[in-house]
């Protein structure tokens, strides 16, 4: 029996993809997992019943994954899940920079009690003609699951596209469209671009990344889009831009009080993942990650800790180790296995930064003193022994 604690609403149809293993309890110290969205967790503290954390988001940024690390505690978050509702969001950014229609929209409200509405409004169209964005250049920096997913609709668009991503996996490499052109360096992409987007993580190396000198590099009349996080991008120098023209729109998700009522500013209240199939999406996702691990030991989309999945153990037996990336790890938990006579019958062995994860399959019964001894080497953070 597992048991789990859900510290924001987690959708309906996660939660019932638990089996009658999980049960939800009042006390997230009691829990073996706990469910998150945004609730803040730096300053929460956890009990040694805690294995796991699910993120039903891909930003991690509210979880102390340091610190998770250091007591055994494998995060998960879910990226992708919500990738198609932010994707198709960054397209309405898109549509409302390029066409006043917010301002055309405002407009009718004001004038809705005019008798003579439908006549004035073919003078009052003008002040909000725009462009399209068919022939346009987008910029996406970022190839990953929603940066992927917006390359390949500005080429369905007739955009003419460009990727920078020197990280991008093969995987994501793959789902990209052969007509994206290959941007070398980010500032090729500044330099050519009418619409810029961005979708990377809030590194240390990426935070602020859009300020002056690359909004320098821009085309005046840019328009940039962050659809990711605010700090990517230095407000200061964007409210700069946009007052001098050489940038005619930022678009936010991120309401902050320096973008706010900016003019030139569309700033959106934070609504990339707002679909009822992206919550719903990321839920699932974050369920069936857990119960990966709790059950089987296994480790796919972790923050803190390397993936490693070896199935279902079948006949055998799992141990599964939480530890420090040393060497002489492995020598010390083969020895102590040798020892009480044990036989591996499959083992695997990843590493991610100062941290490792070991799984091992025993084709015996695992005496009750192995636990003990594993997590009693220096280094161990800690010891599960699966059914």
């Amino acid at each position: 029996m597992y048991h789990y604690y859900c510290l924001n609403p987690i959708s309906q149809v996660g939660i019932d993809a638990m089996t009658e293993k999980y049960v939800p309890v009042s006390d997230p110290k009691k829990a073996d997992a706990l469910l998150v969205r945004s609730a803040g967790m730096h300053e929460m503290e956890f009990s040694q019943e805690l294995k796991a954390i699910a993120r039903a988001g891909a930003g991690v940024n509210n979880i102390p994954l340091e610190r998770c690390a250091e007591e055994g505690i494998v995060v998960f978050n879910t990226p992708g899940a919500n990738a198609n509702g932010v994707k198709e969001l960054v397209i309405a950014g898109m549509l409302l920079a390029s066409r006043d229609i917010i301002g055309g929209i405002n407009w009718v409200q004001e004038n809705e009690e005019d008798g003579n509405i439908a006549k004035d409004t073919e003078k009052a169209k003008k002040a909000f003609a725009g462009c399209e964005l068919e022939g346009k250049k987008l910029g996406v920096i970022g190839l990953g699951a929603i940066g992927g997913l917006v390359a390949n609709a500005g080429i369905h668009l007739g955009m003419e596209v460009f990727g920078f991503d020197p990280y991008v996996s093969v995987d994501a490499a793959w789902r990209l469209s052969r007509n994206i052109h290959h941007a070398k360096t980010v500032d090729e992409l500044y330099k050519n671009c009418d619409y810029i987007t961005v979708h990377v993580p809030a590194t240390a190396n990426n935070k602020g990344m859009i300020d002056k000198n690359a909004i320098g590099l821009m085309k005046k009349g840019v328009v940039v889009l962050n659809f990711a996080r605010d700090v990517l991008v230095n407000e200061e120098d964007m409210i700069d831009a946009l007052e001098s023209g050489q940038v005619k729109h930022y678009v936010s998700d991120f309401p902050t009080p320096v973008i706010a009522g900016v003019k030139g500013a569309i700033v959106i209240p934070h609504l990339g993942a707002s679909t009822e199939e992206s919550e719903d999406n990321c839920a699932k996702m974050a369920v069936r990650q857990l119960m990966d691990y709790l059950e089987y030991g296994n480790i796919k989309n972790s923050v803190n800790y390397p993936d490693c999945d070896m199935g279902m153990p079948g006949d055998n037996r799992r141990i599964v180790l939480l530890h420090y990336n040393k060497p002489n790890m492995l020598g010390q938990f083969t020895k102590i296995l040798a020892a009480d006579n044990m036989n591996i019958a499959d083992l695997s062995n990843k590493s991610k930064g100062a941290y490792a994860y070991t799984m091992i399959d025993i084709d015996s019964d695992i005496p009750a003193n192995v636990e003990n001894d594993l997590r009693n080497i220096e280094g161990v953070l800690r010891v599960r022994v699966l059914n």
